[in-house]
């Protein structure tokens, strides 16, 4: 990929060029800004939604978008760096884009857990959204990406996230990653308490465990599995005139 990050993360094509594409489906990325343990940056979810944004642009024929960098991320509030918005805020931001894109219909690759409120505007758009990945993406991209750990056990700046980065923008993770794994048991109160009595160091999971080749293939596999929420977007349930 392009060693520039700015460039990476921004699509650079002019009116002419969308005007000659039509596409029918746009790609909005939707990360955060907060912290991912002593070796990611604080820009790690927007990095990684843009990514898989670019790979699915590449795969088909569509819109990509600037992404959304500002999150839901207040249970990561007691870490320097981090910044949040409201649940509303990234709704109403989101609900704007999707209404100025009119008769396009529009796929939200999220990069962070934490972005609940994107399902329920989802869920309301009759048809018109979709969610990207699912949990259940994740796991099986994990899977085919031969990792060794899970969603759960791998829930922040571990295997996964590691992975990406270290395939697409390897300068961007910072030595020591091989020693910042941490694991904990139930977060059943990570909602009220935040994250930090659960991982001081604000890590969840096995960086150590992170290649590139894994990240790679994670991106490869998520990709691949897209392909049915297009079909879902075309399906027979569609309740507009097109």
């Amino acid at each position: 990929m392009d060693d520039d990050l700015t460039l990476s993360l921004l699509p650079l094509t002019t009116s002419a060029q969308e005007g000659e594409r039509a596409a029918r489906v746009a790609l909005l990325p939707v990360g955060s800004l907060e912290q991912h343990g002593p070796h990611l940056p604080l820009i790690t979810d927007t990095v990684i939604a843009c990514d898989l944004a670019r790979a699915l642009a590449d795969a088909h024929p569509l819109r990509l978008l600037p992404p959304i960098t500002f999150g839901c991320s207040h249970e990561h509030a007691a870490w320097p760096g981090t910044v949040s918005v409201s649940a509303p805020t990234l709704y109403a931001m989101v609900k704007d884009i999707a209404t100025s894109l009119g008769d396009t219909r529009l796929v939200l690759v999220n990069g962070h857990g934490g972005n609940h409120v994107l399902a329920n505007l989802v869920q309301e758009s009759g048809g018109r959204m979709a969610l990207f990945p699912g949990p259940h993406d994740w796991e099986a991209a994990r899977l085919t990406a031969k990792m060794t750990t899970d969603n759960d056990r791998d829930m922040h700046a571990g295997e996964l996230e590691t992975s990406v980065l270290l395939h697409t923008h390897p300068s961007l993770v910072r030595p020591g990653y091989e020693q910042a794994d941490h694991t904990t048991g139930a977060r059943d109160h990570m909602l009220t308490v935040g994250l930090a009595p659960y991982a001081p160091s604000g890590v969840v999971g096995l960086p150590s465990q992170a290649t590139p080749a894994k990240g790679r293939a994670l991106l490869a596999a998520l990709v691949d599995s897209f392909t049915g929420y297009l079909t879902a977007l075309d399906g027979p349930h569609r309740t507009d005139a097109r």
